[in-house]
């Protein structure tokens, strides 16, 4: 079985701007979702409304992976989910380790849709050891001082952290070390990493922070 060690996406090497990058799986999930209709094909604008962005952009994005669609036909919408998955690494299987398997951990662990998407998870992990062996999500919990082995054994170069903020960055570290050199971190803390670690941060209580703003500022408006 592949695993994500031995690969890395070929974005960055082939001059894919990161905002880009980032849209891509805006487009891959609305491309999804006409694959699942039966759809053949799809034009720019549909597309783009789809994914939440205006379509000139989106033209300008996939000019990036060599695909102009055909005049009066579109896009074909398989060869695109295959397109963007490929530019994503998603064709391949990359097995991920949750560590911290709380509240939100063990929602992660629940969400049934990193299969389809490319991701396995291969442990879940977590300090407690009143949680060693038990069963979440039909995966059995390992203790934490297994990390490293783990890692080693399932080749695992992406880990996500759930733990509290207190210990995020040990874990973070211990990750790093073991050679995981992508992660994806709930906890509410900001991560120290090295030069070639990439790390995605997802901030629940910042994102309603912000929602919070603008609906203090919608009300702000509508007041006479």
């Amino acid at each position: 079985m592949a695993t994500g060690r031995p690969h890395r996406p070929a974005t960055r090497s082939r001059g894919i701007p990161e905002a880009t990058v980032a849209r891509l799986p805006l487009y891959l999930r609305a491309l999804t979702a006409l694959s699942e209709r039966s759809v053949p094909t799809v034009s720019s604008e549909e597309l783009a409304g789809a994914a939440g962005v205006n379509s000139a952009k989106l033209r300008k994005d996939f000019s990036y992976l060599g695909s102009y669609g055909t005049r009066g036909v579109g896009y074909d919408v398989e060869y695109l989910v295959y397109q963007i998955s490929r530019e994503l690494g998603l064709t391949q299987d990359w097995p991920v380790v949750i560590v911290g398997i709380g509240n939100l951990g063990a929602a992660l662990a629940n969400y049934g849709g990193f299969a389809s998407r490319g991701f396995r998870v291969a442990a879940l992990i977590d300090a407690d050891p009143a949680m060693t062996g038990r069963p979440v999500a039909g995966i059995a919990v390992q203790h934490i001082d297994e990390l490293e082995t783990i890692i080693e054994e399932n080749g695992v170069s992406i880990g996500v952290i759930a733990t509290p903020a207190g210990a995020a960055q040990q874990v973070c570290d211990r990750l790093v070390e073991a050679g995981v050199t992508s992660i994806l971190n709930f906890a509410p803390t900001v991560l120290s990493v090295p030069e070639g670690v990439d790390v995605r941060k997802v901030d629940l209580s910042i994102e309603l922070q912000i929602l919070a703003f603008h609906e203090q500022r919608k009300a702000g408006e509508a007041s006479p």
